[in-house]
Formats: structure tokens, sequence, C-alpha cells
């Protein structure tokens, strides 16, 4: 029997990708069939804006609510303070996004999952004071520190994700014991003071807001999105390619040139504003780095399309062969290694390992930046990108309301509200997708 969703026995056409005869003449010649993709790109404007609604309709939104949020957010904070948009203040913003940022990042990969980790922010606390400990109190070369805080880091996100996977426990007990236990260790390392000053030297340094180019800082910011621009024209080019050569739909050379615009604008624009305040971070540089990687290794590697199976539906995942104790385990200790990394750069931020590392709001505000972001807390859906995504969201209430000298309350109450209108939206699209076949 032909691999088809739908066939009709009249006139056989195939509702799919594969070619059928009609069922009451079998001498007839089979007819071809195109995937809708290719004709969507046949019509032109029109075929993309049919496949948009489509989309829509389907519950399959992406990150278009989180962009249009973002759009009436800075509309909003600008005509209330023209001081919003300027330089100065969107340098502050892609600075201190970085630190919760590098924690959303590893959360995206447990909410994949369909799990939660509470204990990211103990953890990224944790992981300052022991950096302080190991420098200050042991005079530990710097970078060393770094590399061994970070892998203890790893090392207590395999501990929860063993406990999970192995035990049963669940991720929610697990990792609450931990945000539990992780803090009381770093309150222990800060001993009476309760706080530990860093040199500005290695790390620390290095996470501070400077630029890798700081005495070139406006040749840098545009080389920065020059090899954006080229990473991304390079990589479609070459997928295009691959593409062609196994006989599957493919971007026109007209769509790779629209998307490369596009962030071409995009990033000589955020490189012309930035340099006209402190240029582009060290940590946004990293972080922006690090989502790059990442969002490889989630849509390129098997790796990756293990851990989206195993969000999907862990049954069919087993059935599929994957090891599904080793994806969440791995998945629990990159957790932990980001959460460690955010500690790092609160570090650089502040210079210091205090007792307000990596509490406060910290874990709230990582988990509300990934689900804002378009990280769906039911499991297999999401991006990296969501973190950056969330991020400048809530960063932008933050300093938009430090701005209007709004009480903390306030951001709160807003922030929550935004959380809760994500998971609504993500709510409804799932509903919708499963009411159109494709949930």
């Amino acid at each position: 029997m032909s691999d088809t969703s739908k066939v009709d026995k009249t006139d056989g056409v195939v509702e799919g990708q594969t070619t059928v005869a009609p069922a009451d003449d079998p001498t007839a010649a089979a007819v071809s069939v195109v995937d809708p993709r290719l004709l969507v790109r046949e019509e032109g404007l029109k075929g993309y804006w049919t496949e948009f609604k489509r989309k829509v309709k389907g519950g399959e939104i992406g990150s278009l609510p989180v962009v249009l949020g973002l759009i009436v957010i800075w509309t909003i904070f600008q005509l209330k303070n023209d001081r919003f948009l300027s330089a100065e203040n969107l340098s502050n913003i892609s600075f201190y996004l970085s630190a919760t940022g590098m924690i959303a990042i590893g959360l995206v990969f447990v909410l994949l999952l369909g799990e939660i980790d509470l204990s990211v922010g103990s953890v990224s606390g944790l992981a300052s004071a022991l950096f302080a400990v190991f420098v200050v109190n042991h005079s530990m070369n710097p970078w060393l520190g770094l590399i061994l805080t970070v892998l203890i880091g790893v090392g207590i996100g395999m501990f929860h994700g063993w406990f999970f996977a192995k035990i049963g426990v669940p991720a929610f007990v697990v990792t609450l014991a931990g945000f539990l236990g992780w803090l009381g260790l770093m309150l222990w390392l800060l001993g009476s003071t309760g706080t530990i000053n860093i040199p500005d030297t290695g790390p620390v340094h290095l996470l501070s807001q400077r630029s890798f180019f700081m005495d070139q800082a406006i040749i840098g910011a545009y080389l920065l999105a020059a090899l954006g621009v080229a990473s991304l024209l390079v990589g479609s080019l070459i997928e295009q390619r691959r593409r062609k050569a196994a006989g599957v739909p493919f971007r026109t050379n007209g769509e790779i040139a629209l998307r490369v615009g596009l962030l071409a604008v995009a990033a000589f624009v955020a490189a012309y504003v930035l340099n006209s305040s402190n240029g582009v971070s060290n940590a946004l540089v990293i972080f922006l780095v690090c989502l790059v990687i990442v969002d490889f290794v989630l849509r390129r590697t098997p790796f990756g399309r293990k851990v989206f199976a195993v969000g999907g539906g862990i049954e069919a995942a087993r059935r599929a062969g994957i090891n599904v104790s080793l994806v969440r385990i791995s998945v629990f200790a990159i957790a932990g290694g980001f959460a460690a990394v955010g500690g790092m750069f609160f570090a650089g931020q502040t210079q210091s390992a205090s007792l307000t590392s990596g509490g406060g709001n910290t874990l709230m505000l990582a988990i509300a930046a990934a689900v804002i972001g378009g990280t769906s807390l039911f499991g297999g859906r999401g991006s990296v990108w969501s973190a950056l995504l969330g991020m400048l969201v809530i960063q932008s209430i933050q300093t938009g309301l430090d701005l209007l000298n709004m009480n903390t309350s306030i951001q709160y109450m807003i922030t929550g509200a935004v959380l809760l209108g994500a998971v609504v939206i993500d709510s409804v699209s799932r509903k919708s997708q499963k009411a159109a076949g494709r949930a």
C-alpha cells in the first residue's frame, strides 16, 4: 500500500508527496503529485501569505506573539520616556540580559522534555561562590577556576538527572531539594561576611561591560554583524544545495536573499546603535555565540533530535531505540552547566559573589524568559532563541519601568501577566494544532 495520507479513488489524486493511479483503472498512468511546499514557492508572495495563514489557523505561530509583544512594549516605553530607545539604554539591556539568558538556555533543554529544573538559580549562585573561593581564598588560576566551576555545575545537573531518570524521583521534587541544598552550601561558603570580592582579572574582567574590540569598538561591532550575515548566507546556500541533491523542497535564491537582507538590516542597525554607547559587550557576544552553537546542536545533530523525540513522547522514543534515561541525564547536566556559566556572568557584572547571587527572582525570570520566548511547557516544541527573545521582553520591561521610577512590585506584576499570556497562547496553540491534526 502506498505511503500516503489520503487517496481519492475517483481521480487518483494523493494528498501527500507520492504518485498513485486511479483505483478503477489499473492501466492508467500514475499521477505525479507536487509537494505543497513547492506549490507555495511557485505562487510567490501570494503562496507564502496563504501558507502563513494556514500555519496561524493551525496553531503554528512560532515567535510571532513575542515579536509583536516586544514591538508593543518598546513603543509604549518610548512614548512614556524618550530615553528608552537611546543607545545607552539599549546597550544596558543587551548587557544585563546575558546572565539570566545563559541560565534560560539550559532551561530550554529541560522544558523540551516537558520537565522543570528549580535548582538553576541556586546553582548559578553556588558557581559564583565556588569561583570566588577558588580564586580568592586558594589563589587558583582564574581560568582553571572557571573550568572547574562549570564542570561542578555539569556534575550537579547530572546528579539531579540521575535521581530523575534512574530512581524515578519527579524532576520538580529533586530540583526543589537541589534549590534548597545548593543555596545552603553557597551561604556556608560565603561565611559570615556574606560577600567575597573577586579581582577584576581573567573571566571576571572579560565578562564585565567591555568589548573585545575596546580600542576599535566601531570596527568590531560591524565585523560581528558582517560575520553573522555571512554565516546565514553560507549556511543557507549549503542547505539549498544539499536539499536540491536530495530532491526535496528547498529555499529559492530570492527567499535566501530576503532572509539574509532582513538579518543584515537588523544586525547593522544594532551595531550602529550599540556603537553610539559602549559597543557590543563581551557578555553579549559570548551569549550569542552560545545560542548559535546550541541551536545547531538541537536542530542539526542526532542528540538534538533525540531531545525533541523524548519530549514529544517517551514511549515512542523508547520504541525508536532512544536511550531515554541517558537523554534525561544529559539534559539536566546541560542545564547545570549553563546555570554555572550564568553565575559567572553575574560575577562579572558585580565583581563579587554575595548572598544575592542567583537568588531573588533569578530562577523565575529564567523560566519566564524561556516560556515567554516560545518554548512550550508541555515539551517537544521550542527553540534556544526563545531565551534571547524572552529576556529581551523581560529586561525591556524592567529597564522601562526603572526609567519611569516604578516600584519593583509593578515589575513583578507586569512580568507575571506577560508570562501568563505566553502560557495561554501556548495552550491555545496546542489545541489548535490538535484540531488541525498536527499535534
